[in-house]
């Protein structure tokens, strides 16, 4: 179940699952009694915050109902429910039309090839026009959006529908022209071209007055079919992971093959670790309450525990391949807390909560003594506020949001790092490349075996990947470089522990000092819609913010504008769009990657980072003459190097 926030998502879960039996009695929102709004948060902020899931059976089916979190600032937890859904009900309110959020729901539908059934929400409002809002679903997401509200009812299509299928099928359009409308034949046909997305079917009916919804029900049942093989080896993808109040991790699974029973081992990878882990339990969760069951079968929703290392993404059994995800913070926040209490108590709870939300991305700088978060947006930091308070019982406070800048380089350089005081050393040659846009640390090893053991050149690839690395302008995480081990030496008596991640920091450092450095910053892609009268102001808007943007494209009485834009400067565009269309303008953000900072020297002279006093890094190199070791500056390092 998706939706921009309040178009009536949770409402219709509750409807559904009353509908089924699955609850006695309906809740609200608004009441504060939502089956699957359980947390104290959501029934006090009146949204859905966590992605809570309940099972109900409808005629011969089982189904796993998502109610995910409609507010952008959740959007990653979101996200993390879309790798584990066979099909997706998107709500979008027949009033307000598609909403920005709507839109960036749809890419991701789109990037995960989802199949997708639309409801109409809210009809019953006086304000409410269907053909509006599904005209905006033909211009702004697909033409191939249908209507079954009036057309589809007990398996049998109406004129219009036989039409609608023809026209995008072939085989079809043979049998229509023919008169030959065989409902079996052409119920099967939608069915696989529903779960093909070739179609998207769309009803509409008000849940709060629960006005078309069991008609919904019904034709949802009519309409979706999954193929799940119980046998062959267990294969799962973990979606989500929970601590209950016994700090039990909790890991939720989505069953792909196979089946899976408590005291099986699983295998799965953790980064480049190999881990082999036994289930201890396998529990089937309905909202806050579960069920303990002995085996699972492929197509489940399920969680177990005894998985101790798996995060959201990690393939299980023999699907290894992890996911990656599009909704990335932008943001970054210090957590603040009372001097009474204890540092490593907080730094737990924090670790606790990045387990369950890895894209919070909990860094500890142990030099400067901060806990640092990520985060979507100013909400998500009230609710971790008061999630703090309630899970561990003491109050955080969070400093400003700032930006998560990068940096990479321009041209290519080599770096040179030695690390030799006294009975130690290492000495490594790295060549750094600009790499790609947003491709991050790539590594290639080029030494010979003969130069340097295999062990130590798995190690310094190991230091290079294991963490971000500080940029030189701001000492921010470095990104886009493609980095080759060239050479390196060790000695048989003196190298030891960690000498080799001295020397490979140091000609890292040593590299990006001789480099030509830039700064990164976060950007978005944009969608904006607003009435012709409003174009003007909307282009010359994103010019004033950095932005770039195509040739608007005019719908009607409307226009489309889409391109680029600074997170920086445009983080806060749709609450202002919103002011001056009065609510009619819709924009949809997502997060594009790191490119060329709009405006560097500001930030730099902002941010004050100095590249000679980071505890962390030095570009200098440590030689040893006569017993003692002495220090030479990168710019004469190279000419001491020992492998040249």
């Amino acid at each position: 179940m998706l939706a921009h926030v309040d178009a009536g998502k949770t409402t219709l879960s509750e409807q559904l699952l009353f509908h089924t039996s699955s609850i006695r009695k309906r809740g609200r929102v608004d009441h504060q009694n939502a089956f699957l709004d359980a947390h104290t948060i959501e029934k006090d902020r009146g949204i859905t915050v966590f992605s809570d899931q309940a099972v109900m059976s409808y005629n011969d089916s089982v189904y796993y109902l998502i109610d995910t979190p409609g507010h952008v600032d959740f959007s990653s937890e979101m996200e993390r429910s879309l790798q584990v859904m066979d099909y997706a009900i998107v709500i979008i309110s027949a009033v307000e039309g598609v909403e920005g959020h709507t839109e960036t729901v749809w890419q991701l539908l789109r990037k995960h090839r989802i199949p997708t059934f639309f409801l109409l929400n809210k009809t019953d409002r006086e304000t409410a026009d269907t053909n509006r809002v599904l005209e905006q679903i033909r211009e702004t997401m697909t033409q191939d959006i249908c209507d079954i509200t009036h057309s589809f009812k007990d398996g049998k299509m109406k004129k219009e529908l036989h039409e609608f299928l023809a026209e995008r099928d072939d085989r079809l359009l043979e049998r229509y022209l023919t008169g030959d409308v065989n409902n079996v034949l052409w119920l099967e046909s939608m069915k696989s071209m529903i779960q093909e997305n070739r179609i998207f079917p769309c009803c509409s009916g008000s849940a709060l007055q629960d006005s078309g919804i069991k008609a919904f029900l019904k034709k949802l049942n009519a309409l979706t079919q999954t193929d799940y093989s119980e046998s062959g080896e267990f294969s799962g993808r973990v979606y989500k992971i929970r601590h209950d109040d016994n700090d039990t991790r909790i890991t939720f699974i989505k069953a792909l093959t196979g089946t899976l029973s408590v005291k099986d081992t699983i295998t799965y990878l953790n980064g480049e670790e190999k881990v082999t882990e036994k289930i201890n339990e396998i529990r089937i969760y309905n909202a806050a309450h579960y069920e303990s069951v002995k085996t699972v079968t492929a197509g489940a929703l399920f969680a177990v525990t005894g998985l101790t290392k798996a995060v959201p993404g990690t393939g299980l059994g023999c699907s290894n391949e992890p996911t990656g995800y599009e909704m990335v913070p932008t943001l970054q926040s210090k957590v603040e807390f009372d001097s009474a209490v204890n540092v490593k108590q907080v730094l737990r709870g924090f670790k606790i909560l990045g387990a369950e939300d890895p894209a919070l991305d909990v860094t500890w700088e142990a030099s400067r003594g901060k806990i640092l978060i990520k985060v979507m947006g100013t909400v998500q930091l009230e609710v971790l506020k008061h999630l703090v308070k309630d899970r561990f019982g003491f109050n955080v406070f969070f400093g400003k949001p700032r930006i998560l800048y990068k940096e990479t380089i321009d041209n290519p350089v080599i770096g040179y790092g030695h690390f030799e005081p006294l009975k130690h050393y290492a000495e490594v040659h790295l060549k750094l490349l600009p790499g790609k846009p947003n491709s991050g640390i790539t590594f290639k090893n080029a030494c010979h075996p003969d130069k340097l053991s295999t062990g130590y050149q798995n190690l310094i690839r190991q230091h290079l990947l294991e963490k971000d690395h500080h940029g030189l302008l701001t000492g921010s995480p470095l990104t886009d470089i493609h980095i080759t081990l060239l050479t390196g030496r060790a000695h048989n008596k003196h190298t030891s522990g960690g000498d080799f991640k001295e020397a490979t920091y140091r000609a890292l450092r040593q590299g990006l000092e001789k480099a030509k450095n830039r700064l990164l910053e976060p950007y978005y892609t944009f969608r904006i819609k607003v009435e012709l009268d409003h174009m003007g102001r909307v282009l010359s808007d994103i010019q004033k913010a950095s932005g770039t943007f195509d040739p608007p494209k005019t719908e009607g009485k409307r226009a489309l504008i889409s391109g680029r834009a600074p997170v920086a400067t445009f983080m806060d565009y749709p609450a202002e769009l919103a002011s001056f269309t009065r609510g009619k303008g819709t924009i949809s953000l997502i997060f594009a990657g790191h490119f060329s900072c709009h405006n560097t020297e500001e930030m730099v002279g902002k941010i004050k980072y100095d590249k000679d006093a980071d505890p962390v890094y030095t570009s200098s190199s440590i030689f040893c003459s006569k017993g003692k070791g002495y220090t030479v500056p990168w710019y004469e390092a190279e000419q001491e190097m020992h492998c040249l």
